[in-house]
């Protein structure tokens, strides 16, 4: 899978996350690392919806800045602020999110691998997938 990955800080997280990606088989690119949030957002998203990457993953403080920023790059993309890989999985399966977007305060290396592995584990739902266009 292409990913496309952005923090606003490089940390021993981030630098695991992207790691754990490569480890896993993933074609990552690295578009922002220690970026301001705003930037590290939007690149992921312009990326995701330009379909430079299958999906992105975005890290901030608090997750919700570069999530954003995601958002904003386009109505094509969809990111998902997650904190477990249940909220994880449902983001991808019924909201058909594209971007995962995780808090470097709240998230431990283990629950990145967690939630991660949900995300990218988990196919939307189609007849979700019907109702979004709609909206």
């Amino acid at each position: 899978m292409r990913i496309a990955f952005g923090s606003d800080e490089s940390t021993a997280l981030t630098k695991g996350i992207v790691g754990g990606l490569v480890e896993s088989g993933h074609d990552v690119d690295v578009l922002a690392d220690g970026d301001d949030w705003p930037d590290a957002g939007r690149r992921v998203g312009e990326a995701v919806a330009a379909g430079q990457a299958d999906v992105g993953i975005v890290c901030c403080w608090t997750g919700t800045g570069v999530s954003i920023a995601a958002n904003h790059a386009s109505p094509a993309v969809r990111a998902a602020l997650c904190t477990d890989a249940e909220t994880a999985r449902g983001a991808r399966r019924w909201n058909d999110a594209n971007v995962l977007a995780l808090s470097l305060r709240l998230t431990s290396e283990a629950l990145a691998e967690e939630v991660i592995v949900a995300f990218l584990g988990t196919e939307p739902d189609e007849s979700e997938r019907a109702q979004i266009d709609r909206c």
